[in-house]
């Protein structure tokens, strides 16, 4: 303990986290910044493209009717079906979805059940795999699949906005990171981090540059070209994919050439929705703790060396900067005390954009150390779940234990 708070020990962590944070902010493909947005810029295309939209869902009657109604009031120009595939729903959902469907609309619209789940696939995607499979003559002619999740309210213009970027920019993959519940108090700590974090793991700017290997997508909105998907092998190559969403980014960007230095256009793009919203609510800590924890120990490729890196990084880069500040009436190093509070303020400064996107103030970006250690723990019980045969747990349902490695 003595040498921890010894001058020199103090002092080369001080100057390690500067280091750090100077790293993330300066070279770490601008991911603090806001943006990218997708909006009306982009030029129409000469022909609207015919897309068809897959929503699947399992226990979704309190929320099903204002996605679909949603959905229903597309401004989308072209031809534009819907399938809602019910992925063996113990409530209400499939009904729901029936009452949901405008009359107008109701020759567009189709609502299946999904087939018994198959061993080594998840939920979602065999669903997915479903509403495919019924798209084949449903929507034959469909250029674009649009995955659309069934808790997502999005504008009307979101897929008109979707398509013109996909088709001016020559783009297979497209994707909208919606935005999140976020008014309760664990909400308001915990949400706002968790896009940070995520725009952190993938800057978008690298996961849109064609040259880079970073990929990644938002689930909640994805819209990718059917040729493409077709190629990857379809939903089947995703199959056991617990972080489906990155995982398809990440082959769709492998076909597309990523790394290339000669490749222009193509590949994939992923921004910032702020008008298209999650309409589920996180009812307290429990809901993230369990949405998170579905998926963290996945994204570390279920390695123990990888998940004890991932917990020593969110220490020494979010804690022990407040650490070394709080603690100056301890230790007394004034030099360490001022780097360790310089490094803190990098890190509330790179929070601000994430909070004014959800309409947060600023002070909460203090409170930036206190969601990590959260995080940090409840990758440890991901790690845990997975450990005693329950990862993947979700909606009832335990996914593969060894799913698709995740995008990186």
């Amino acid at each position: 303990m003595d040498w921890i708070l010894s001058s020199p020990a103090l002092s080369v962590s001080a100057v390690l986290d500067l280091l750090i944070w100077g790293c993330l902010i300066f070279l770490r493909g601008g991911y603090w910044r806001a943006g990218p947005y997708l909006d009306d810029t982009q030029p129409s295309p000469s022909t609207w493209p015919p897309v068809v939209a897959l929503v699947p869902a399992r226990n979704e009657a309190d929320v099903i009717a204002d996605a679909l109604g949603a959905l229903a009031a597309q401004d989308y120009p072209g031809r534009f079906n819907i399938i809602v595939i019910d992925d063996h729903s113990d409530d209400a959902t499939a009904a729901a979805a029936r009452a949901a469907i405008p009359a107008a609309r109701a020759a567009c619209v189709r609502i299946i059940a999904a087939r018994d789940l198959p061993a080594g696939w998840t939920g979602k995607l065999w669903a997915l795999e479903e509403g495919l499979r019924e798209a084949a003559t449903f929507a034959p002619r469909a250029t674009y699949v649009w995955l659309s999740d069934a808790d997502i309210a999005h504008s009307p213009a979101t897929l008109r906005r979707l398509v013109a970027k996909a088709e001016r920019e020559r783009r297979d993959l497209v994707s909208l990171m919606v935005v999140l519940s976020c008014r309760t108090p664990w909400e308001r700590l915990l949400i706002p981090p968790f896009v940070y974090f995520f725009r952190l793991l993938y800057p978008f700017a690298w996961a849109n540059d064609p040259r880079r290997r970073t990929a990644a997508a938002a689930g909640g909105c994805v819209l990718v070209r059917r040729d493409a998907l077709s190629r990857i092998g379809g939903f089947a190559a995703l199959r056991d994919a617990l972080i489906d969403d990155c995982t398809l980014a990440r082959r769709i960007k492998d076909l597309s050439g990523a790394g290339d230095p000669a490749a222009a256009g193509g590949g994939i793009w992923i921004g910032l929705g702020t008008e298209s919203r999650s309409l589920r609510p996180y009812r307290g800590l429990g809901d993230i703790w369990r949405m998170v924890a579905r998926t963290a120990y996945t994204q570390l490729r279920h390695s123990p060396i990888l998940l004890a890196a991932a917990i020593a990084g969110l220490s020494i880069t979010y804690l022990a900067p407040p650490a070394l500040l709080l603690a100056w009436p301890w230790h007394g190093q004034g030099a360490a005390a001022l780097l360790g509070a310089g490094a803190w303020m990098m890190m509330v400064a790179s929070m601000q954009p994430t909070l004014r996107l959800y309409r947060q103030p600023v002070w909460l970006g203090l409170l930036l150390p206190v969601a990590a250690a959260l995080y940090a723990l409840m990758t440890a019980d991901s790690a845990w779940r997975h450990w005693c045969g329950r990862g993947g747990a979700w909606k009832g349902r335990t996914g593969p234990l060894e799913p698709t490695p995740p995008a990186g």
